[in-house]
């Protein structure tokens, strides 16, 4: 199957900006990140998303999953469950890849469902 590919724009806006702000994320009792080096994606009218380095993930505590989905502005994401939270864990963590040229900067990172995990910020 083909799958159309779309440049961001002024009509679908993305920017990724460095951030050096404090992120935690918890669930089931756990930190699953912790990290001073994230990237801020905002995309169109959604809201912003942090996407944290591999590197600040703590990975013995996800499980990979069959799931998939496709965005035409990044490409093909990849999930994760929390083993930490039976209830809400379930492709709680996604990431792309092989994220296209336009958002090439979130490679090696993972985002993580807000409604999902507490993600505590603070500003530095």
């Amino acid at each position: 199957m083909t799958r159309e590919m779309k440049i961001p724009g002024l009509d679908h806006p993305i920017t990724i900006e460095p951030s050096s702000d404090r992120v935690t994320v918890r669930a089931g009792g756990a930190i699953l990140a912790d990290s001073t080096n994230t990237l801020v994606l905002r995309e169109a009218n959604y809201p912003p998303v942090r996407y944290i380095p591999f590197a600040d993930v703590d990975q013995t505590l996800l499980t990979p999953s069959d799931t998939s989905t496709y965005c035409p502005y990044k490409g093909e994401a990849s999930y994760w469950s929390i083993d930490t939270d039976s209830e809400g864990g379930e492709d709680a963590v996604w990431f792309y890849d092989q994220p296209y040229a336009a958002v090439e900067s979130i490679r090696d990172h993972v985002a993580f469902y807000a409604d999902r995990v507490e993600i505590a910020i603070q500003e530095s």
